[in-house]
């Protein structure tokens, strides 16, 4: 087994039918951009019925027909959020917790021990997160995993990933393995992914490996390590 061996995001996830929400965070192959994505998945008619809307340097679910809401808690959130040199994304409202903590002099590891993996039993979905933090012309990156410690959600474990950007390496955390009832949660450190230099290829091939009847929506940003630009990208399968 080659522990080194980095992967394309196709080999990860094509033809599994449920990854859950996930977060990539790496560096393209040439070194020019940090590379961010977020993508959700659904099974439930409560979980389908979103879309990601862009609202300044900030990405949000909402929902796409407001009259079908059943329990906004869980799907409705602020997913990707700016703080000073600090770009934060997650599966669920730990962004405003991480931006908070920030705000108030602290870290991404003292906002996360405050938090825990979602109360929806049977299946405690993990809470993801991942973290930017941009320094001259480059940047460090972290990434979380909160789940439960046992199948009765008796306690949280608690998991954070320190990585250096290096060129054409990323890294991919997801909330499940695959469809199951109860759902399994990720297992293991991050996944080690290619990342593309093209943010078009990046997108596509993220959205074509995707389930076609779960996948939802997707947001990509590559931002110029030179002068902290960006560009982004947003998939939604309701439009």
């Amino acid at each position: 087994m080659d522990i080194y061996k980095i992967s394309s995001i196709t080999d990860l996830i094509k033809g599994n039918p449920y990854v859950g929400r996930g977060i990539i965070i790496g560096t393209t192959a040439d070194g020019e951009n940090a590379a961010v994505a977020y993508f959700i998945m659904g099974r439930s008619q409560n979980s389908r019925n979103r879309v990601f809307t862009v609202k300044g340097e900030s990405v949000y679910t909402e929902p796409f027909d407001a009259s079908l809401v059943k329990d906004p808690s869980l799907i409705i959130y602020r997913a990707v959020a700016q703080f000073g040199n600090n770009l934060i994304v997650t599966n669920g409202d730990q962004t405003d917790t991480i931006y908070d903590w920030l705000r108030l002099g602290s870290s991404f590891e003292n906002a996360l021990d405050t938090r825990a993996f979602e109360p929806d039993a049977p299946n405690f979905t993990p809470r993801i997160s991942g973290m930017l933090t941009f320094k001259g012309a480059g940047f460090s990156y972290r990434m979380s995993i909160l789940k439960s410690i046992d199948a009765i959600g008796s306690d949280c474990a608690r998991y954070t990933f320190s990585y250096p950007a290096k060129p054409g390496l990323g890294h991919f955390i997801h909330t499940y393995v695959t469809d199951g009832n109860p759902i399994p949660t990720f297992q293991g450190e991050p996944e080690r992914v290619t990342i593309e230099n093209d943010i078009d290829a990046f997108t596509n091939e993220i959205w074509d490996a995707l389930d076609p009847d779960n996948k939802i929506s997707l947001y990509t940003r590559f931002v110029n390590l030179k002068d902290r630009s960006y560009t982004c990208r947003l998939i939604n399968k309701n439009n």
